[in-house]
């Protein structure tokens, strides 16, 4: 796997970041609680993720990039989350997050939400993914479990992942109820925290749950673009946009601040048990949404094989 870079992000008390979290928040929803919390049971439901928590040496991983993608997609970036923990120095790391499907594993593009505990040398990985690709039949959303198609942790192109040794203890919980204003969830908290921190990058990783209304999400198509994308217009005409319905659980990766590693400064995407997922926009019912979510700062920063020859399409 290509050059790795990294560096210490700015790492401030659970109970300051709650604060500046819960004060940005109530500036785009009319109802806010965020708190200290013990994280709950990650295993359970509607999680189901193989490990209890997001605790433990917390560090995020932005790879490849959307350069790799956009305009024409370099199909040769392929990258394995095995490989990746040993990189960002935690074989054995529980992985969430969001990225693209290696197409020499499932012989397409599609999205891939992450959610796998990596190998170590006491114990094999755990590939709890889902992938959202598009169904050739009617145009709709697929959503499947990756392990029940295919056996390997490969993905291509680009993601943006949290990693932890996957261990119970304190996380932030956001809760956060019919948005008044216009960012999404992610976006607010991110710029919450930009605001507040400047210069100083705080990275954050979680899972939240659109408890209740609705969400627009997009799902890649599944054959790469023959015509070079050169603009956003081009990349939003490319891809397939849907009104997802609730619950929906979503493993998000955001950096209130890019410390020069030309990184993606968030990116969320969500499956769920009715067969809906893909890549996270906003809500669509303002009035009704609901939000929950379990947060955890990093502390470090890893690069992976950042684009020689970068640029901010597609980004959104």
């Amino acid at each position: 796997m290509a050059d790795t870079e990294s560096c210490a992000l700015h790492l401030p008390a659970l109970e300051d970041i709650a604060a500046v979290l819960e004060g940005g928040l109530k500036k785009n929803y009319a109802e806010v609680q965020v708190k200290v919390v013990d994280c709950p049971d990650l295993t359970q439901e509607p999680f189901g993720f193989p490990v209890k928590g997001l605790c433990g040496k917390p560090r995020i991983a932005d790879v490849g990039g959307v350069p790799y993608l956009v305009p024409t997609a370099q199909l040769d970036k392929i990258y394995n989350m095995n490989s990746v923990a040993k990189k960002i120095e935690l074989p054995g790391a529980y992985i969430l997050g969001a990225g693209a499907s290696s197409s020499k594993s499932v012989g397409m593009n599609a999205e891939l939400i992450f959610s796998v505990k990596a190998e170590s040398e006491s114990s094999p990985a755990v590939n709890g993914n889902y992938m959202a690709s598009v169904n050739p039949a009617d145009n709709s959303c697929l959503l499947e479990k990756y392990r029940d198609k295919y056996n390997d942790y490969d993905f291509g192109l680009l993601s943006n992942l949290y990693a932890s040794e996957g261990k119970p203890g304190k996380v932030i919980e956001v809760k956060a109820q019919k948005r008044t204003g216009k960012d999404n969830f992610v976006t607010c908290m991110r710029k919450s925290l930009k605001e507040h921190y400047g210069d100083k990058a705080v990275g954050m990783g979680g899972t939240f749950v659109i408890q209740e209304g609705k969400a627009k999400l997009h799902v890649m198509p599944r054959e790469f673009s023959a015509c070079p994308l050169n603009t956003d217009e081009d990349v939003d005409h490319w891809l397939n946009f849907y009104e997802m319905r609730a619950p929906l659980i979503c493993q998000s990766v955001f950096v209130s601040q890019d410390p020069g590693f030309d990184l993606r400064v968030e990116h969320t995407h969500c499956f769920s048990h009715h067969g809906e997922g893909g890549h996270y926009h906003t809500d669509t019912t303002p009035d009704t949404v609901q939000y929950v979510g379990y947060f955890h700062p990093a502390e470090y920063l890893y690069r992976i094989d950042r684009p020689p020859a970068t640029h901010m399409i597609g980004r959104d």
